[in-house]
């Protein structure tokens, strides 16, 4: 089983962007954390972050026929890339949303998700716990 994890933009500077608000684990660490829960899974996976919306619709694209499942962490891409949002649905590969901080919580513009509705779930405010807790559901509907 092979899973890919998408981070958009700015979530390269994690650790040192607004930690009272995304917390101190830098990406390496977060990535770190999913690959041992990976391994406990035998589940394959590949890491990715860009600050560009075309390198992750590509990386989508990509994905096709390879990839068996995405978590995507879409950054402030989440409120407004119909572009990406398109991306997921055309490739037909399940999908999880995450997101370390509580949207819903925040700013009116960022309780928006247009990404949402074309995937499986969207998992918000758990910090990095959310990219686990999708590695797990993936993982168990793909093997189930």
């Amino acid at each position: 089983m092979n899973i890919l994890i998408i981070n958009g933009p700015n979530l390269n500077l994690l650790g040192k962007r607004e930690p009272e608000i995304y917390g101190y684990e830098t990406l390496k660490d977060i990535n770190k954390m999913i690959a041992t829960e990976a391994s406990k899974l035998d589940v394959n996976t590949d890491f990715f972050q860009s600050n560009h919306e075309g390198a992750i619709i590509d990386r989508i694209h990509e994905a096709m026929g390879v990839i068996d499942a995405i978590i995507i962490n879409p950054g402030a891409y989440t409120h407004y890339s119909y572009a990406i949002r398109d991306a997921i649905s055309s490739v037909n590969i399940p999908t999880i949303e995450v997101h370390l901080s509580d949207i819903h919580s925040r700013e009116e513009f960022r309780k928006v998700s247009v990404i949402k509705d074309v995937c499986v779930k969207q998992i918000s405010g758990l910090g990095p716990k959310g990219y686990i807790n999708a590695l797990n559901d993936l993982a168990e509907s793909l093997k189930g």
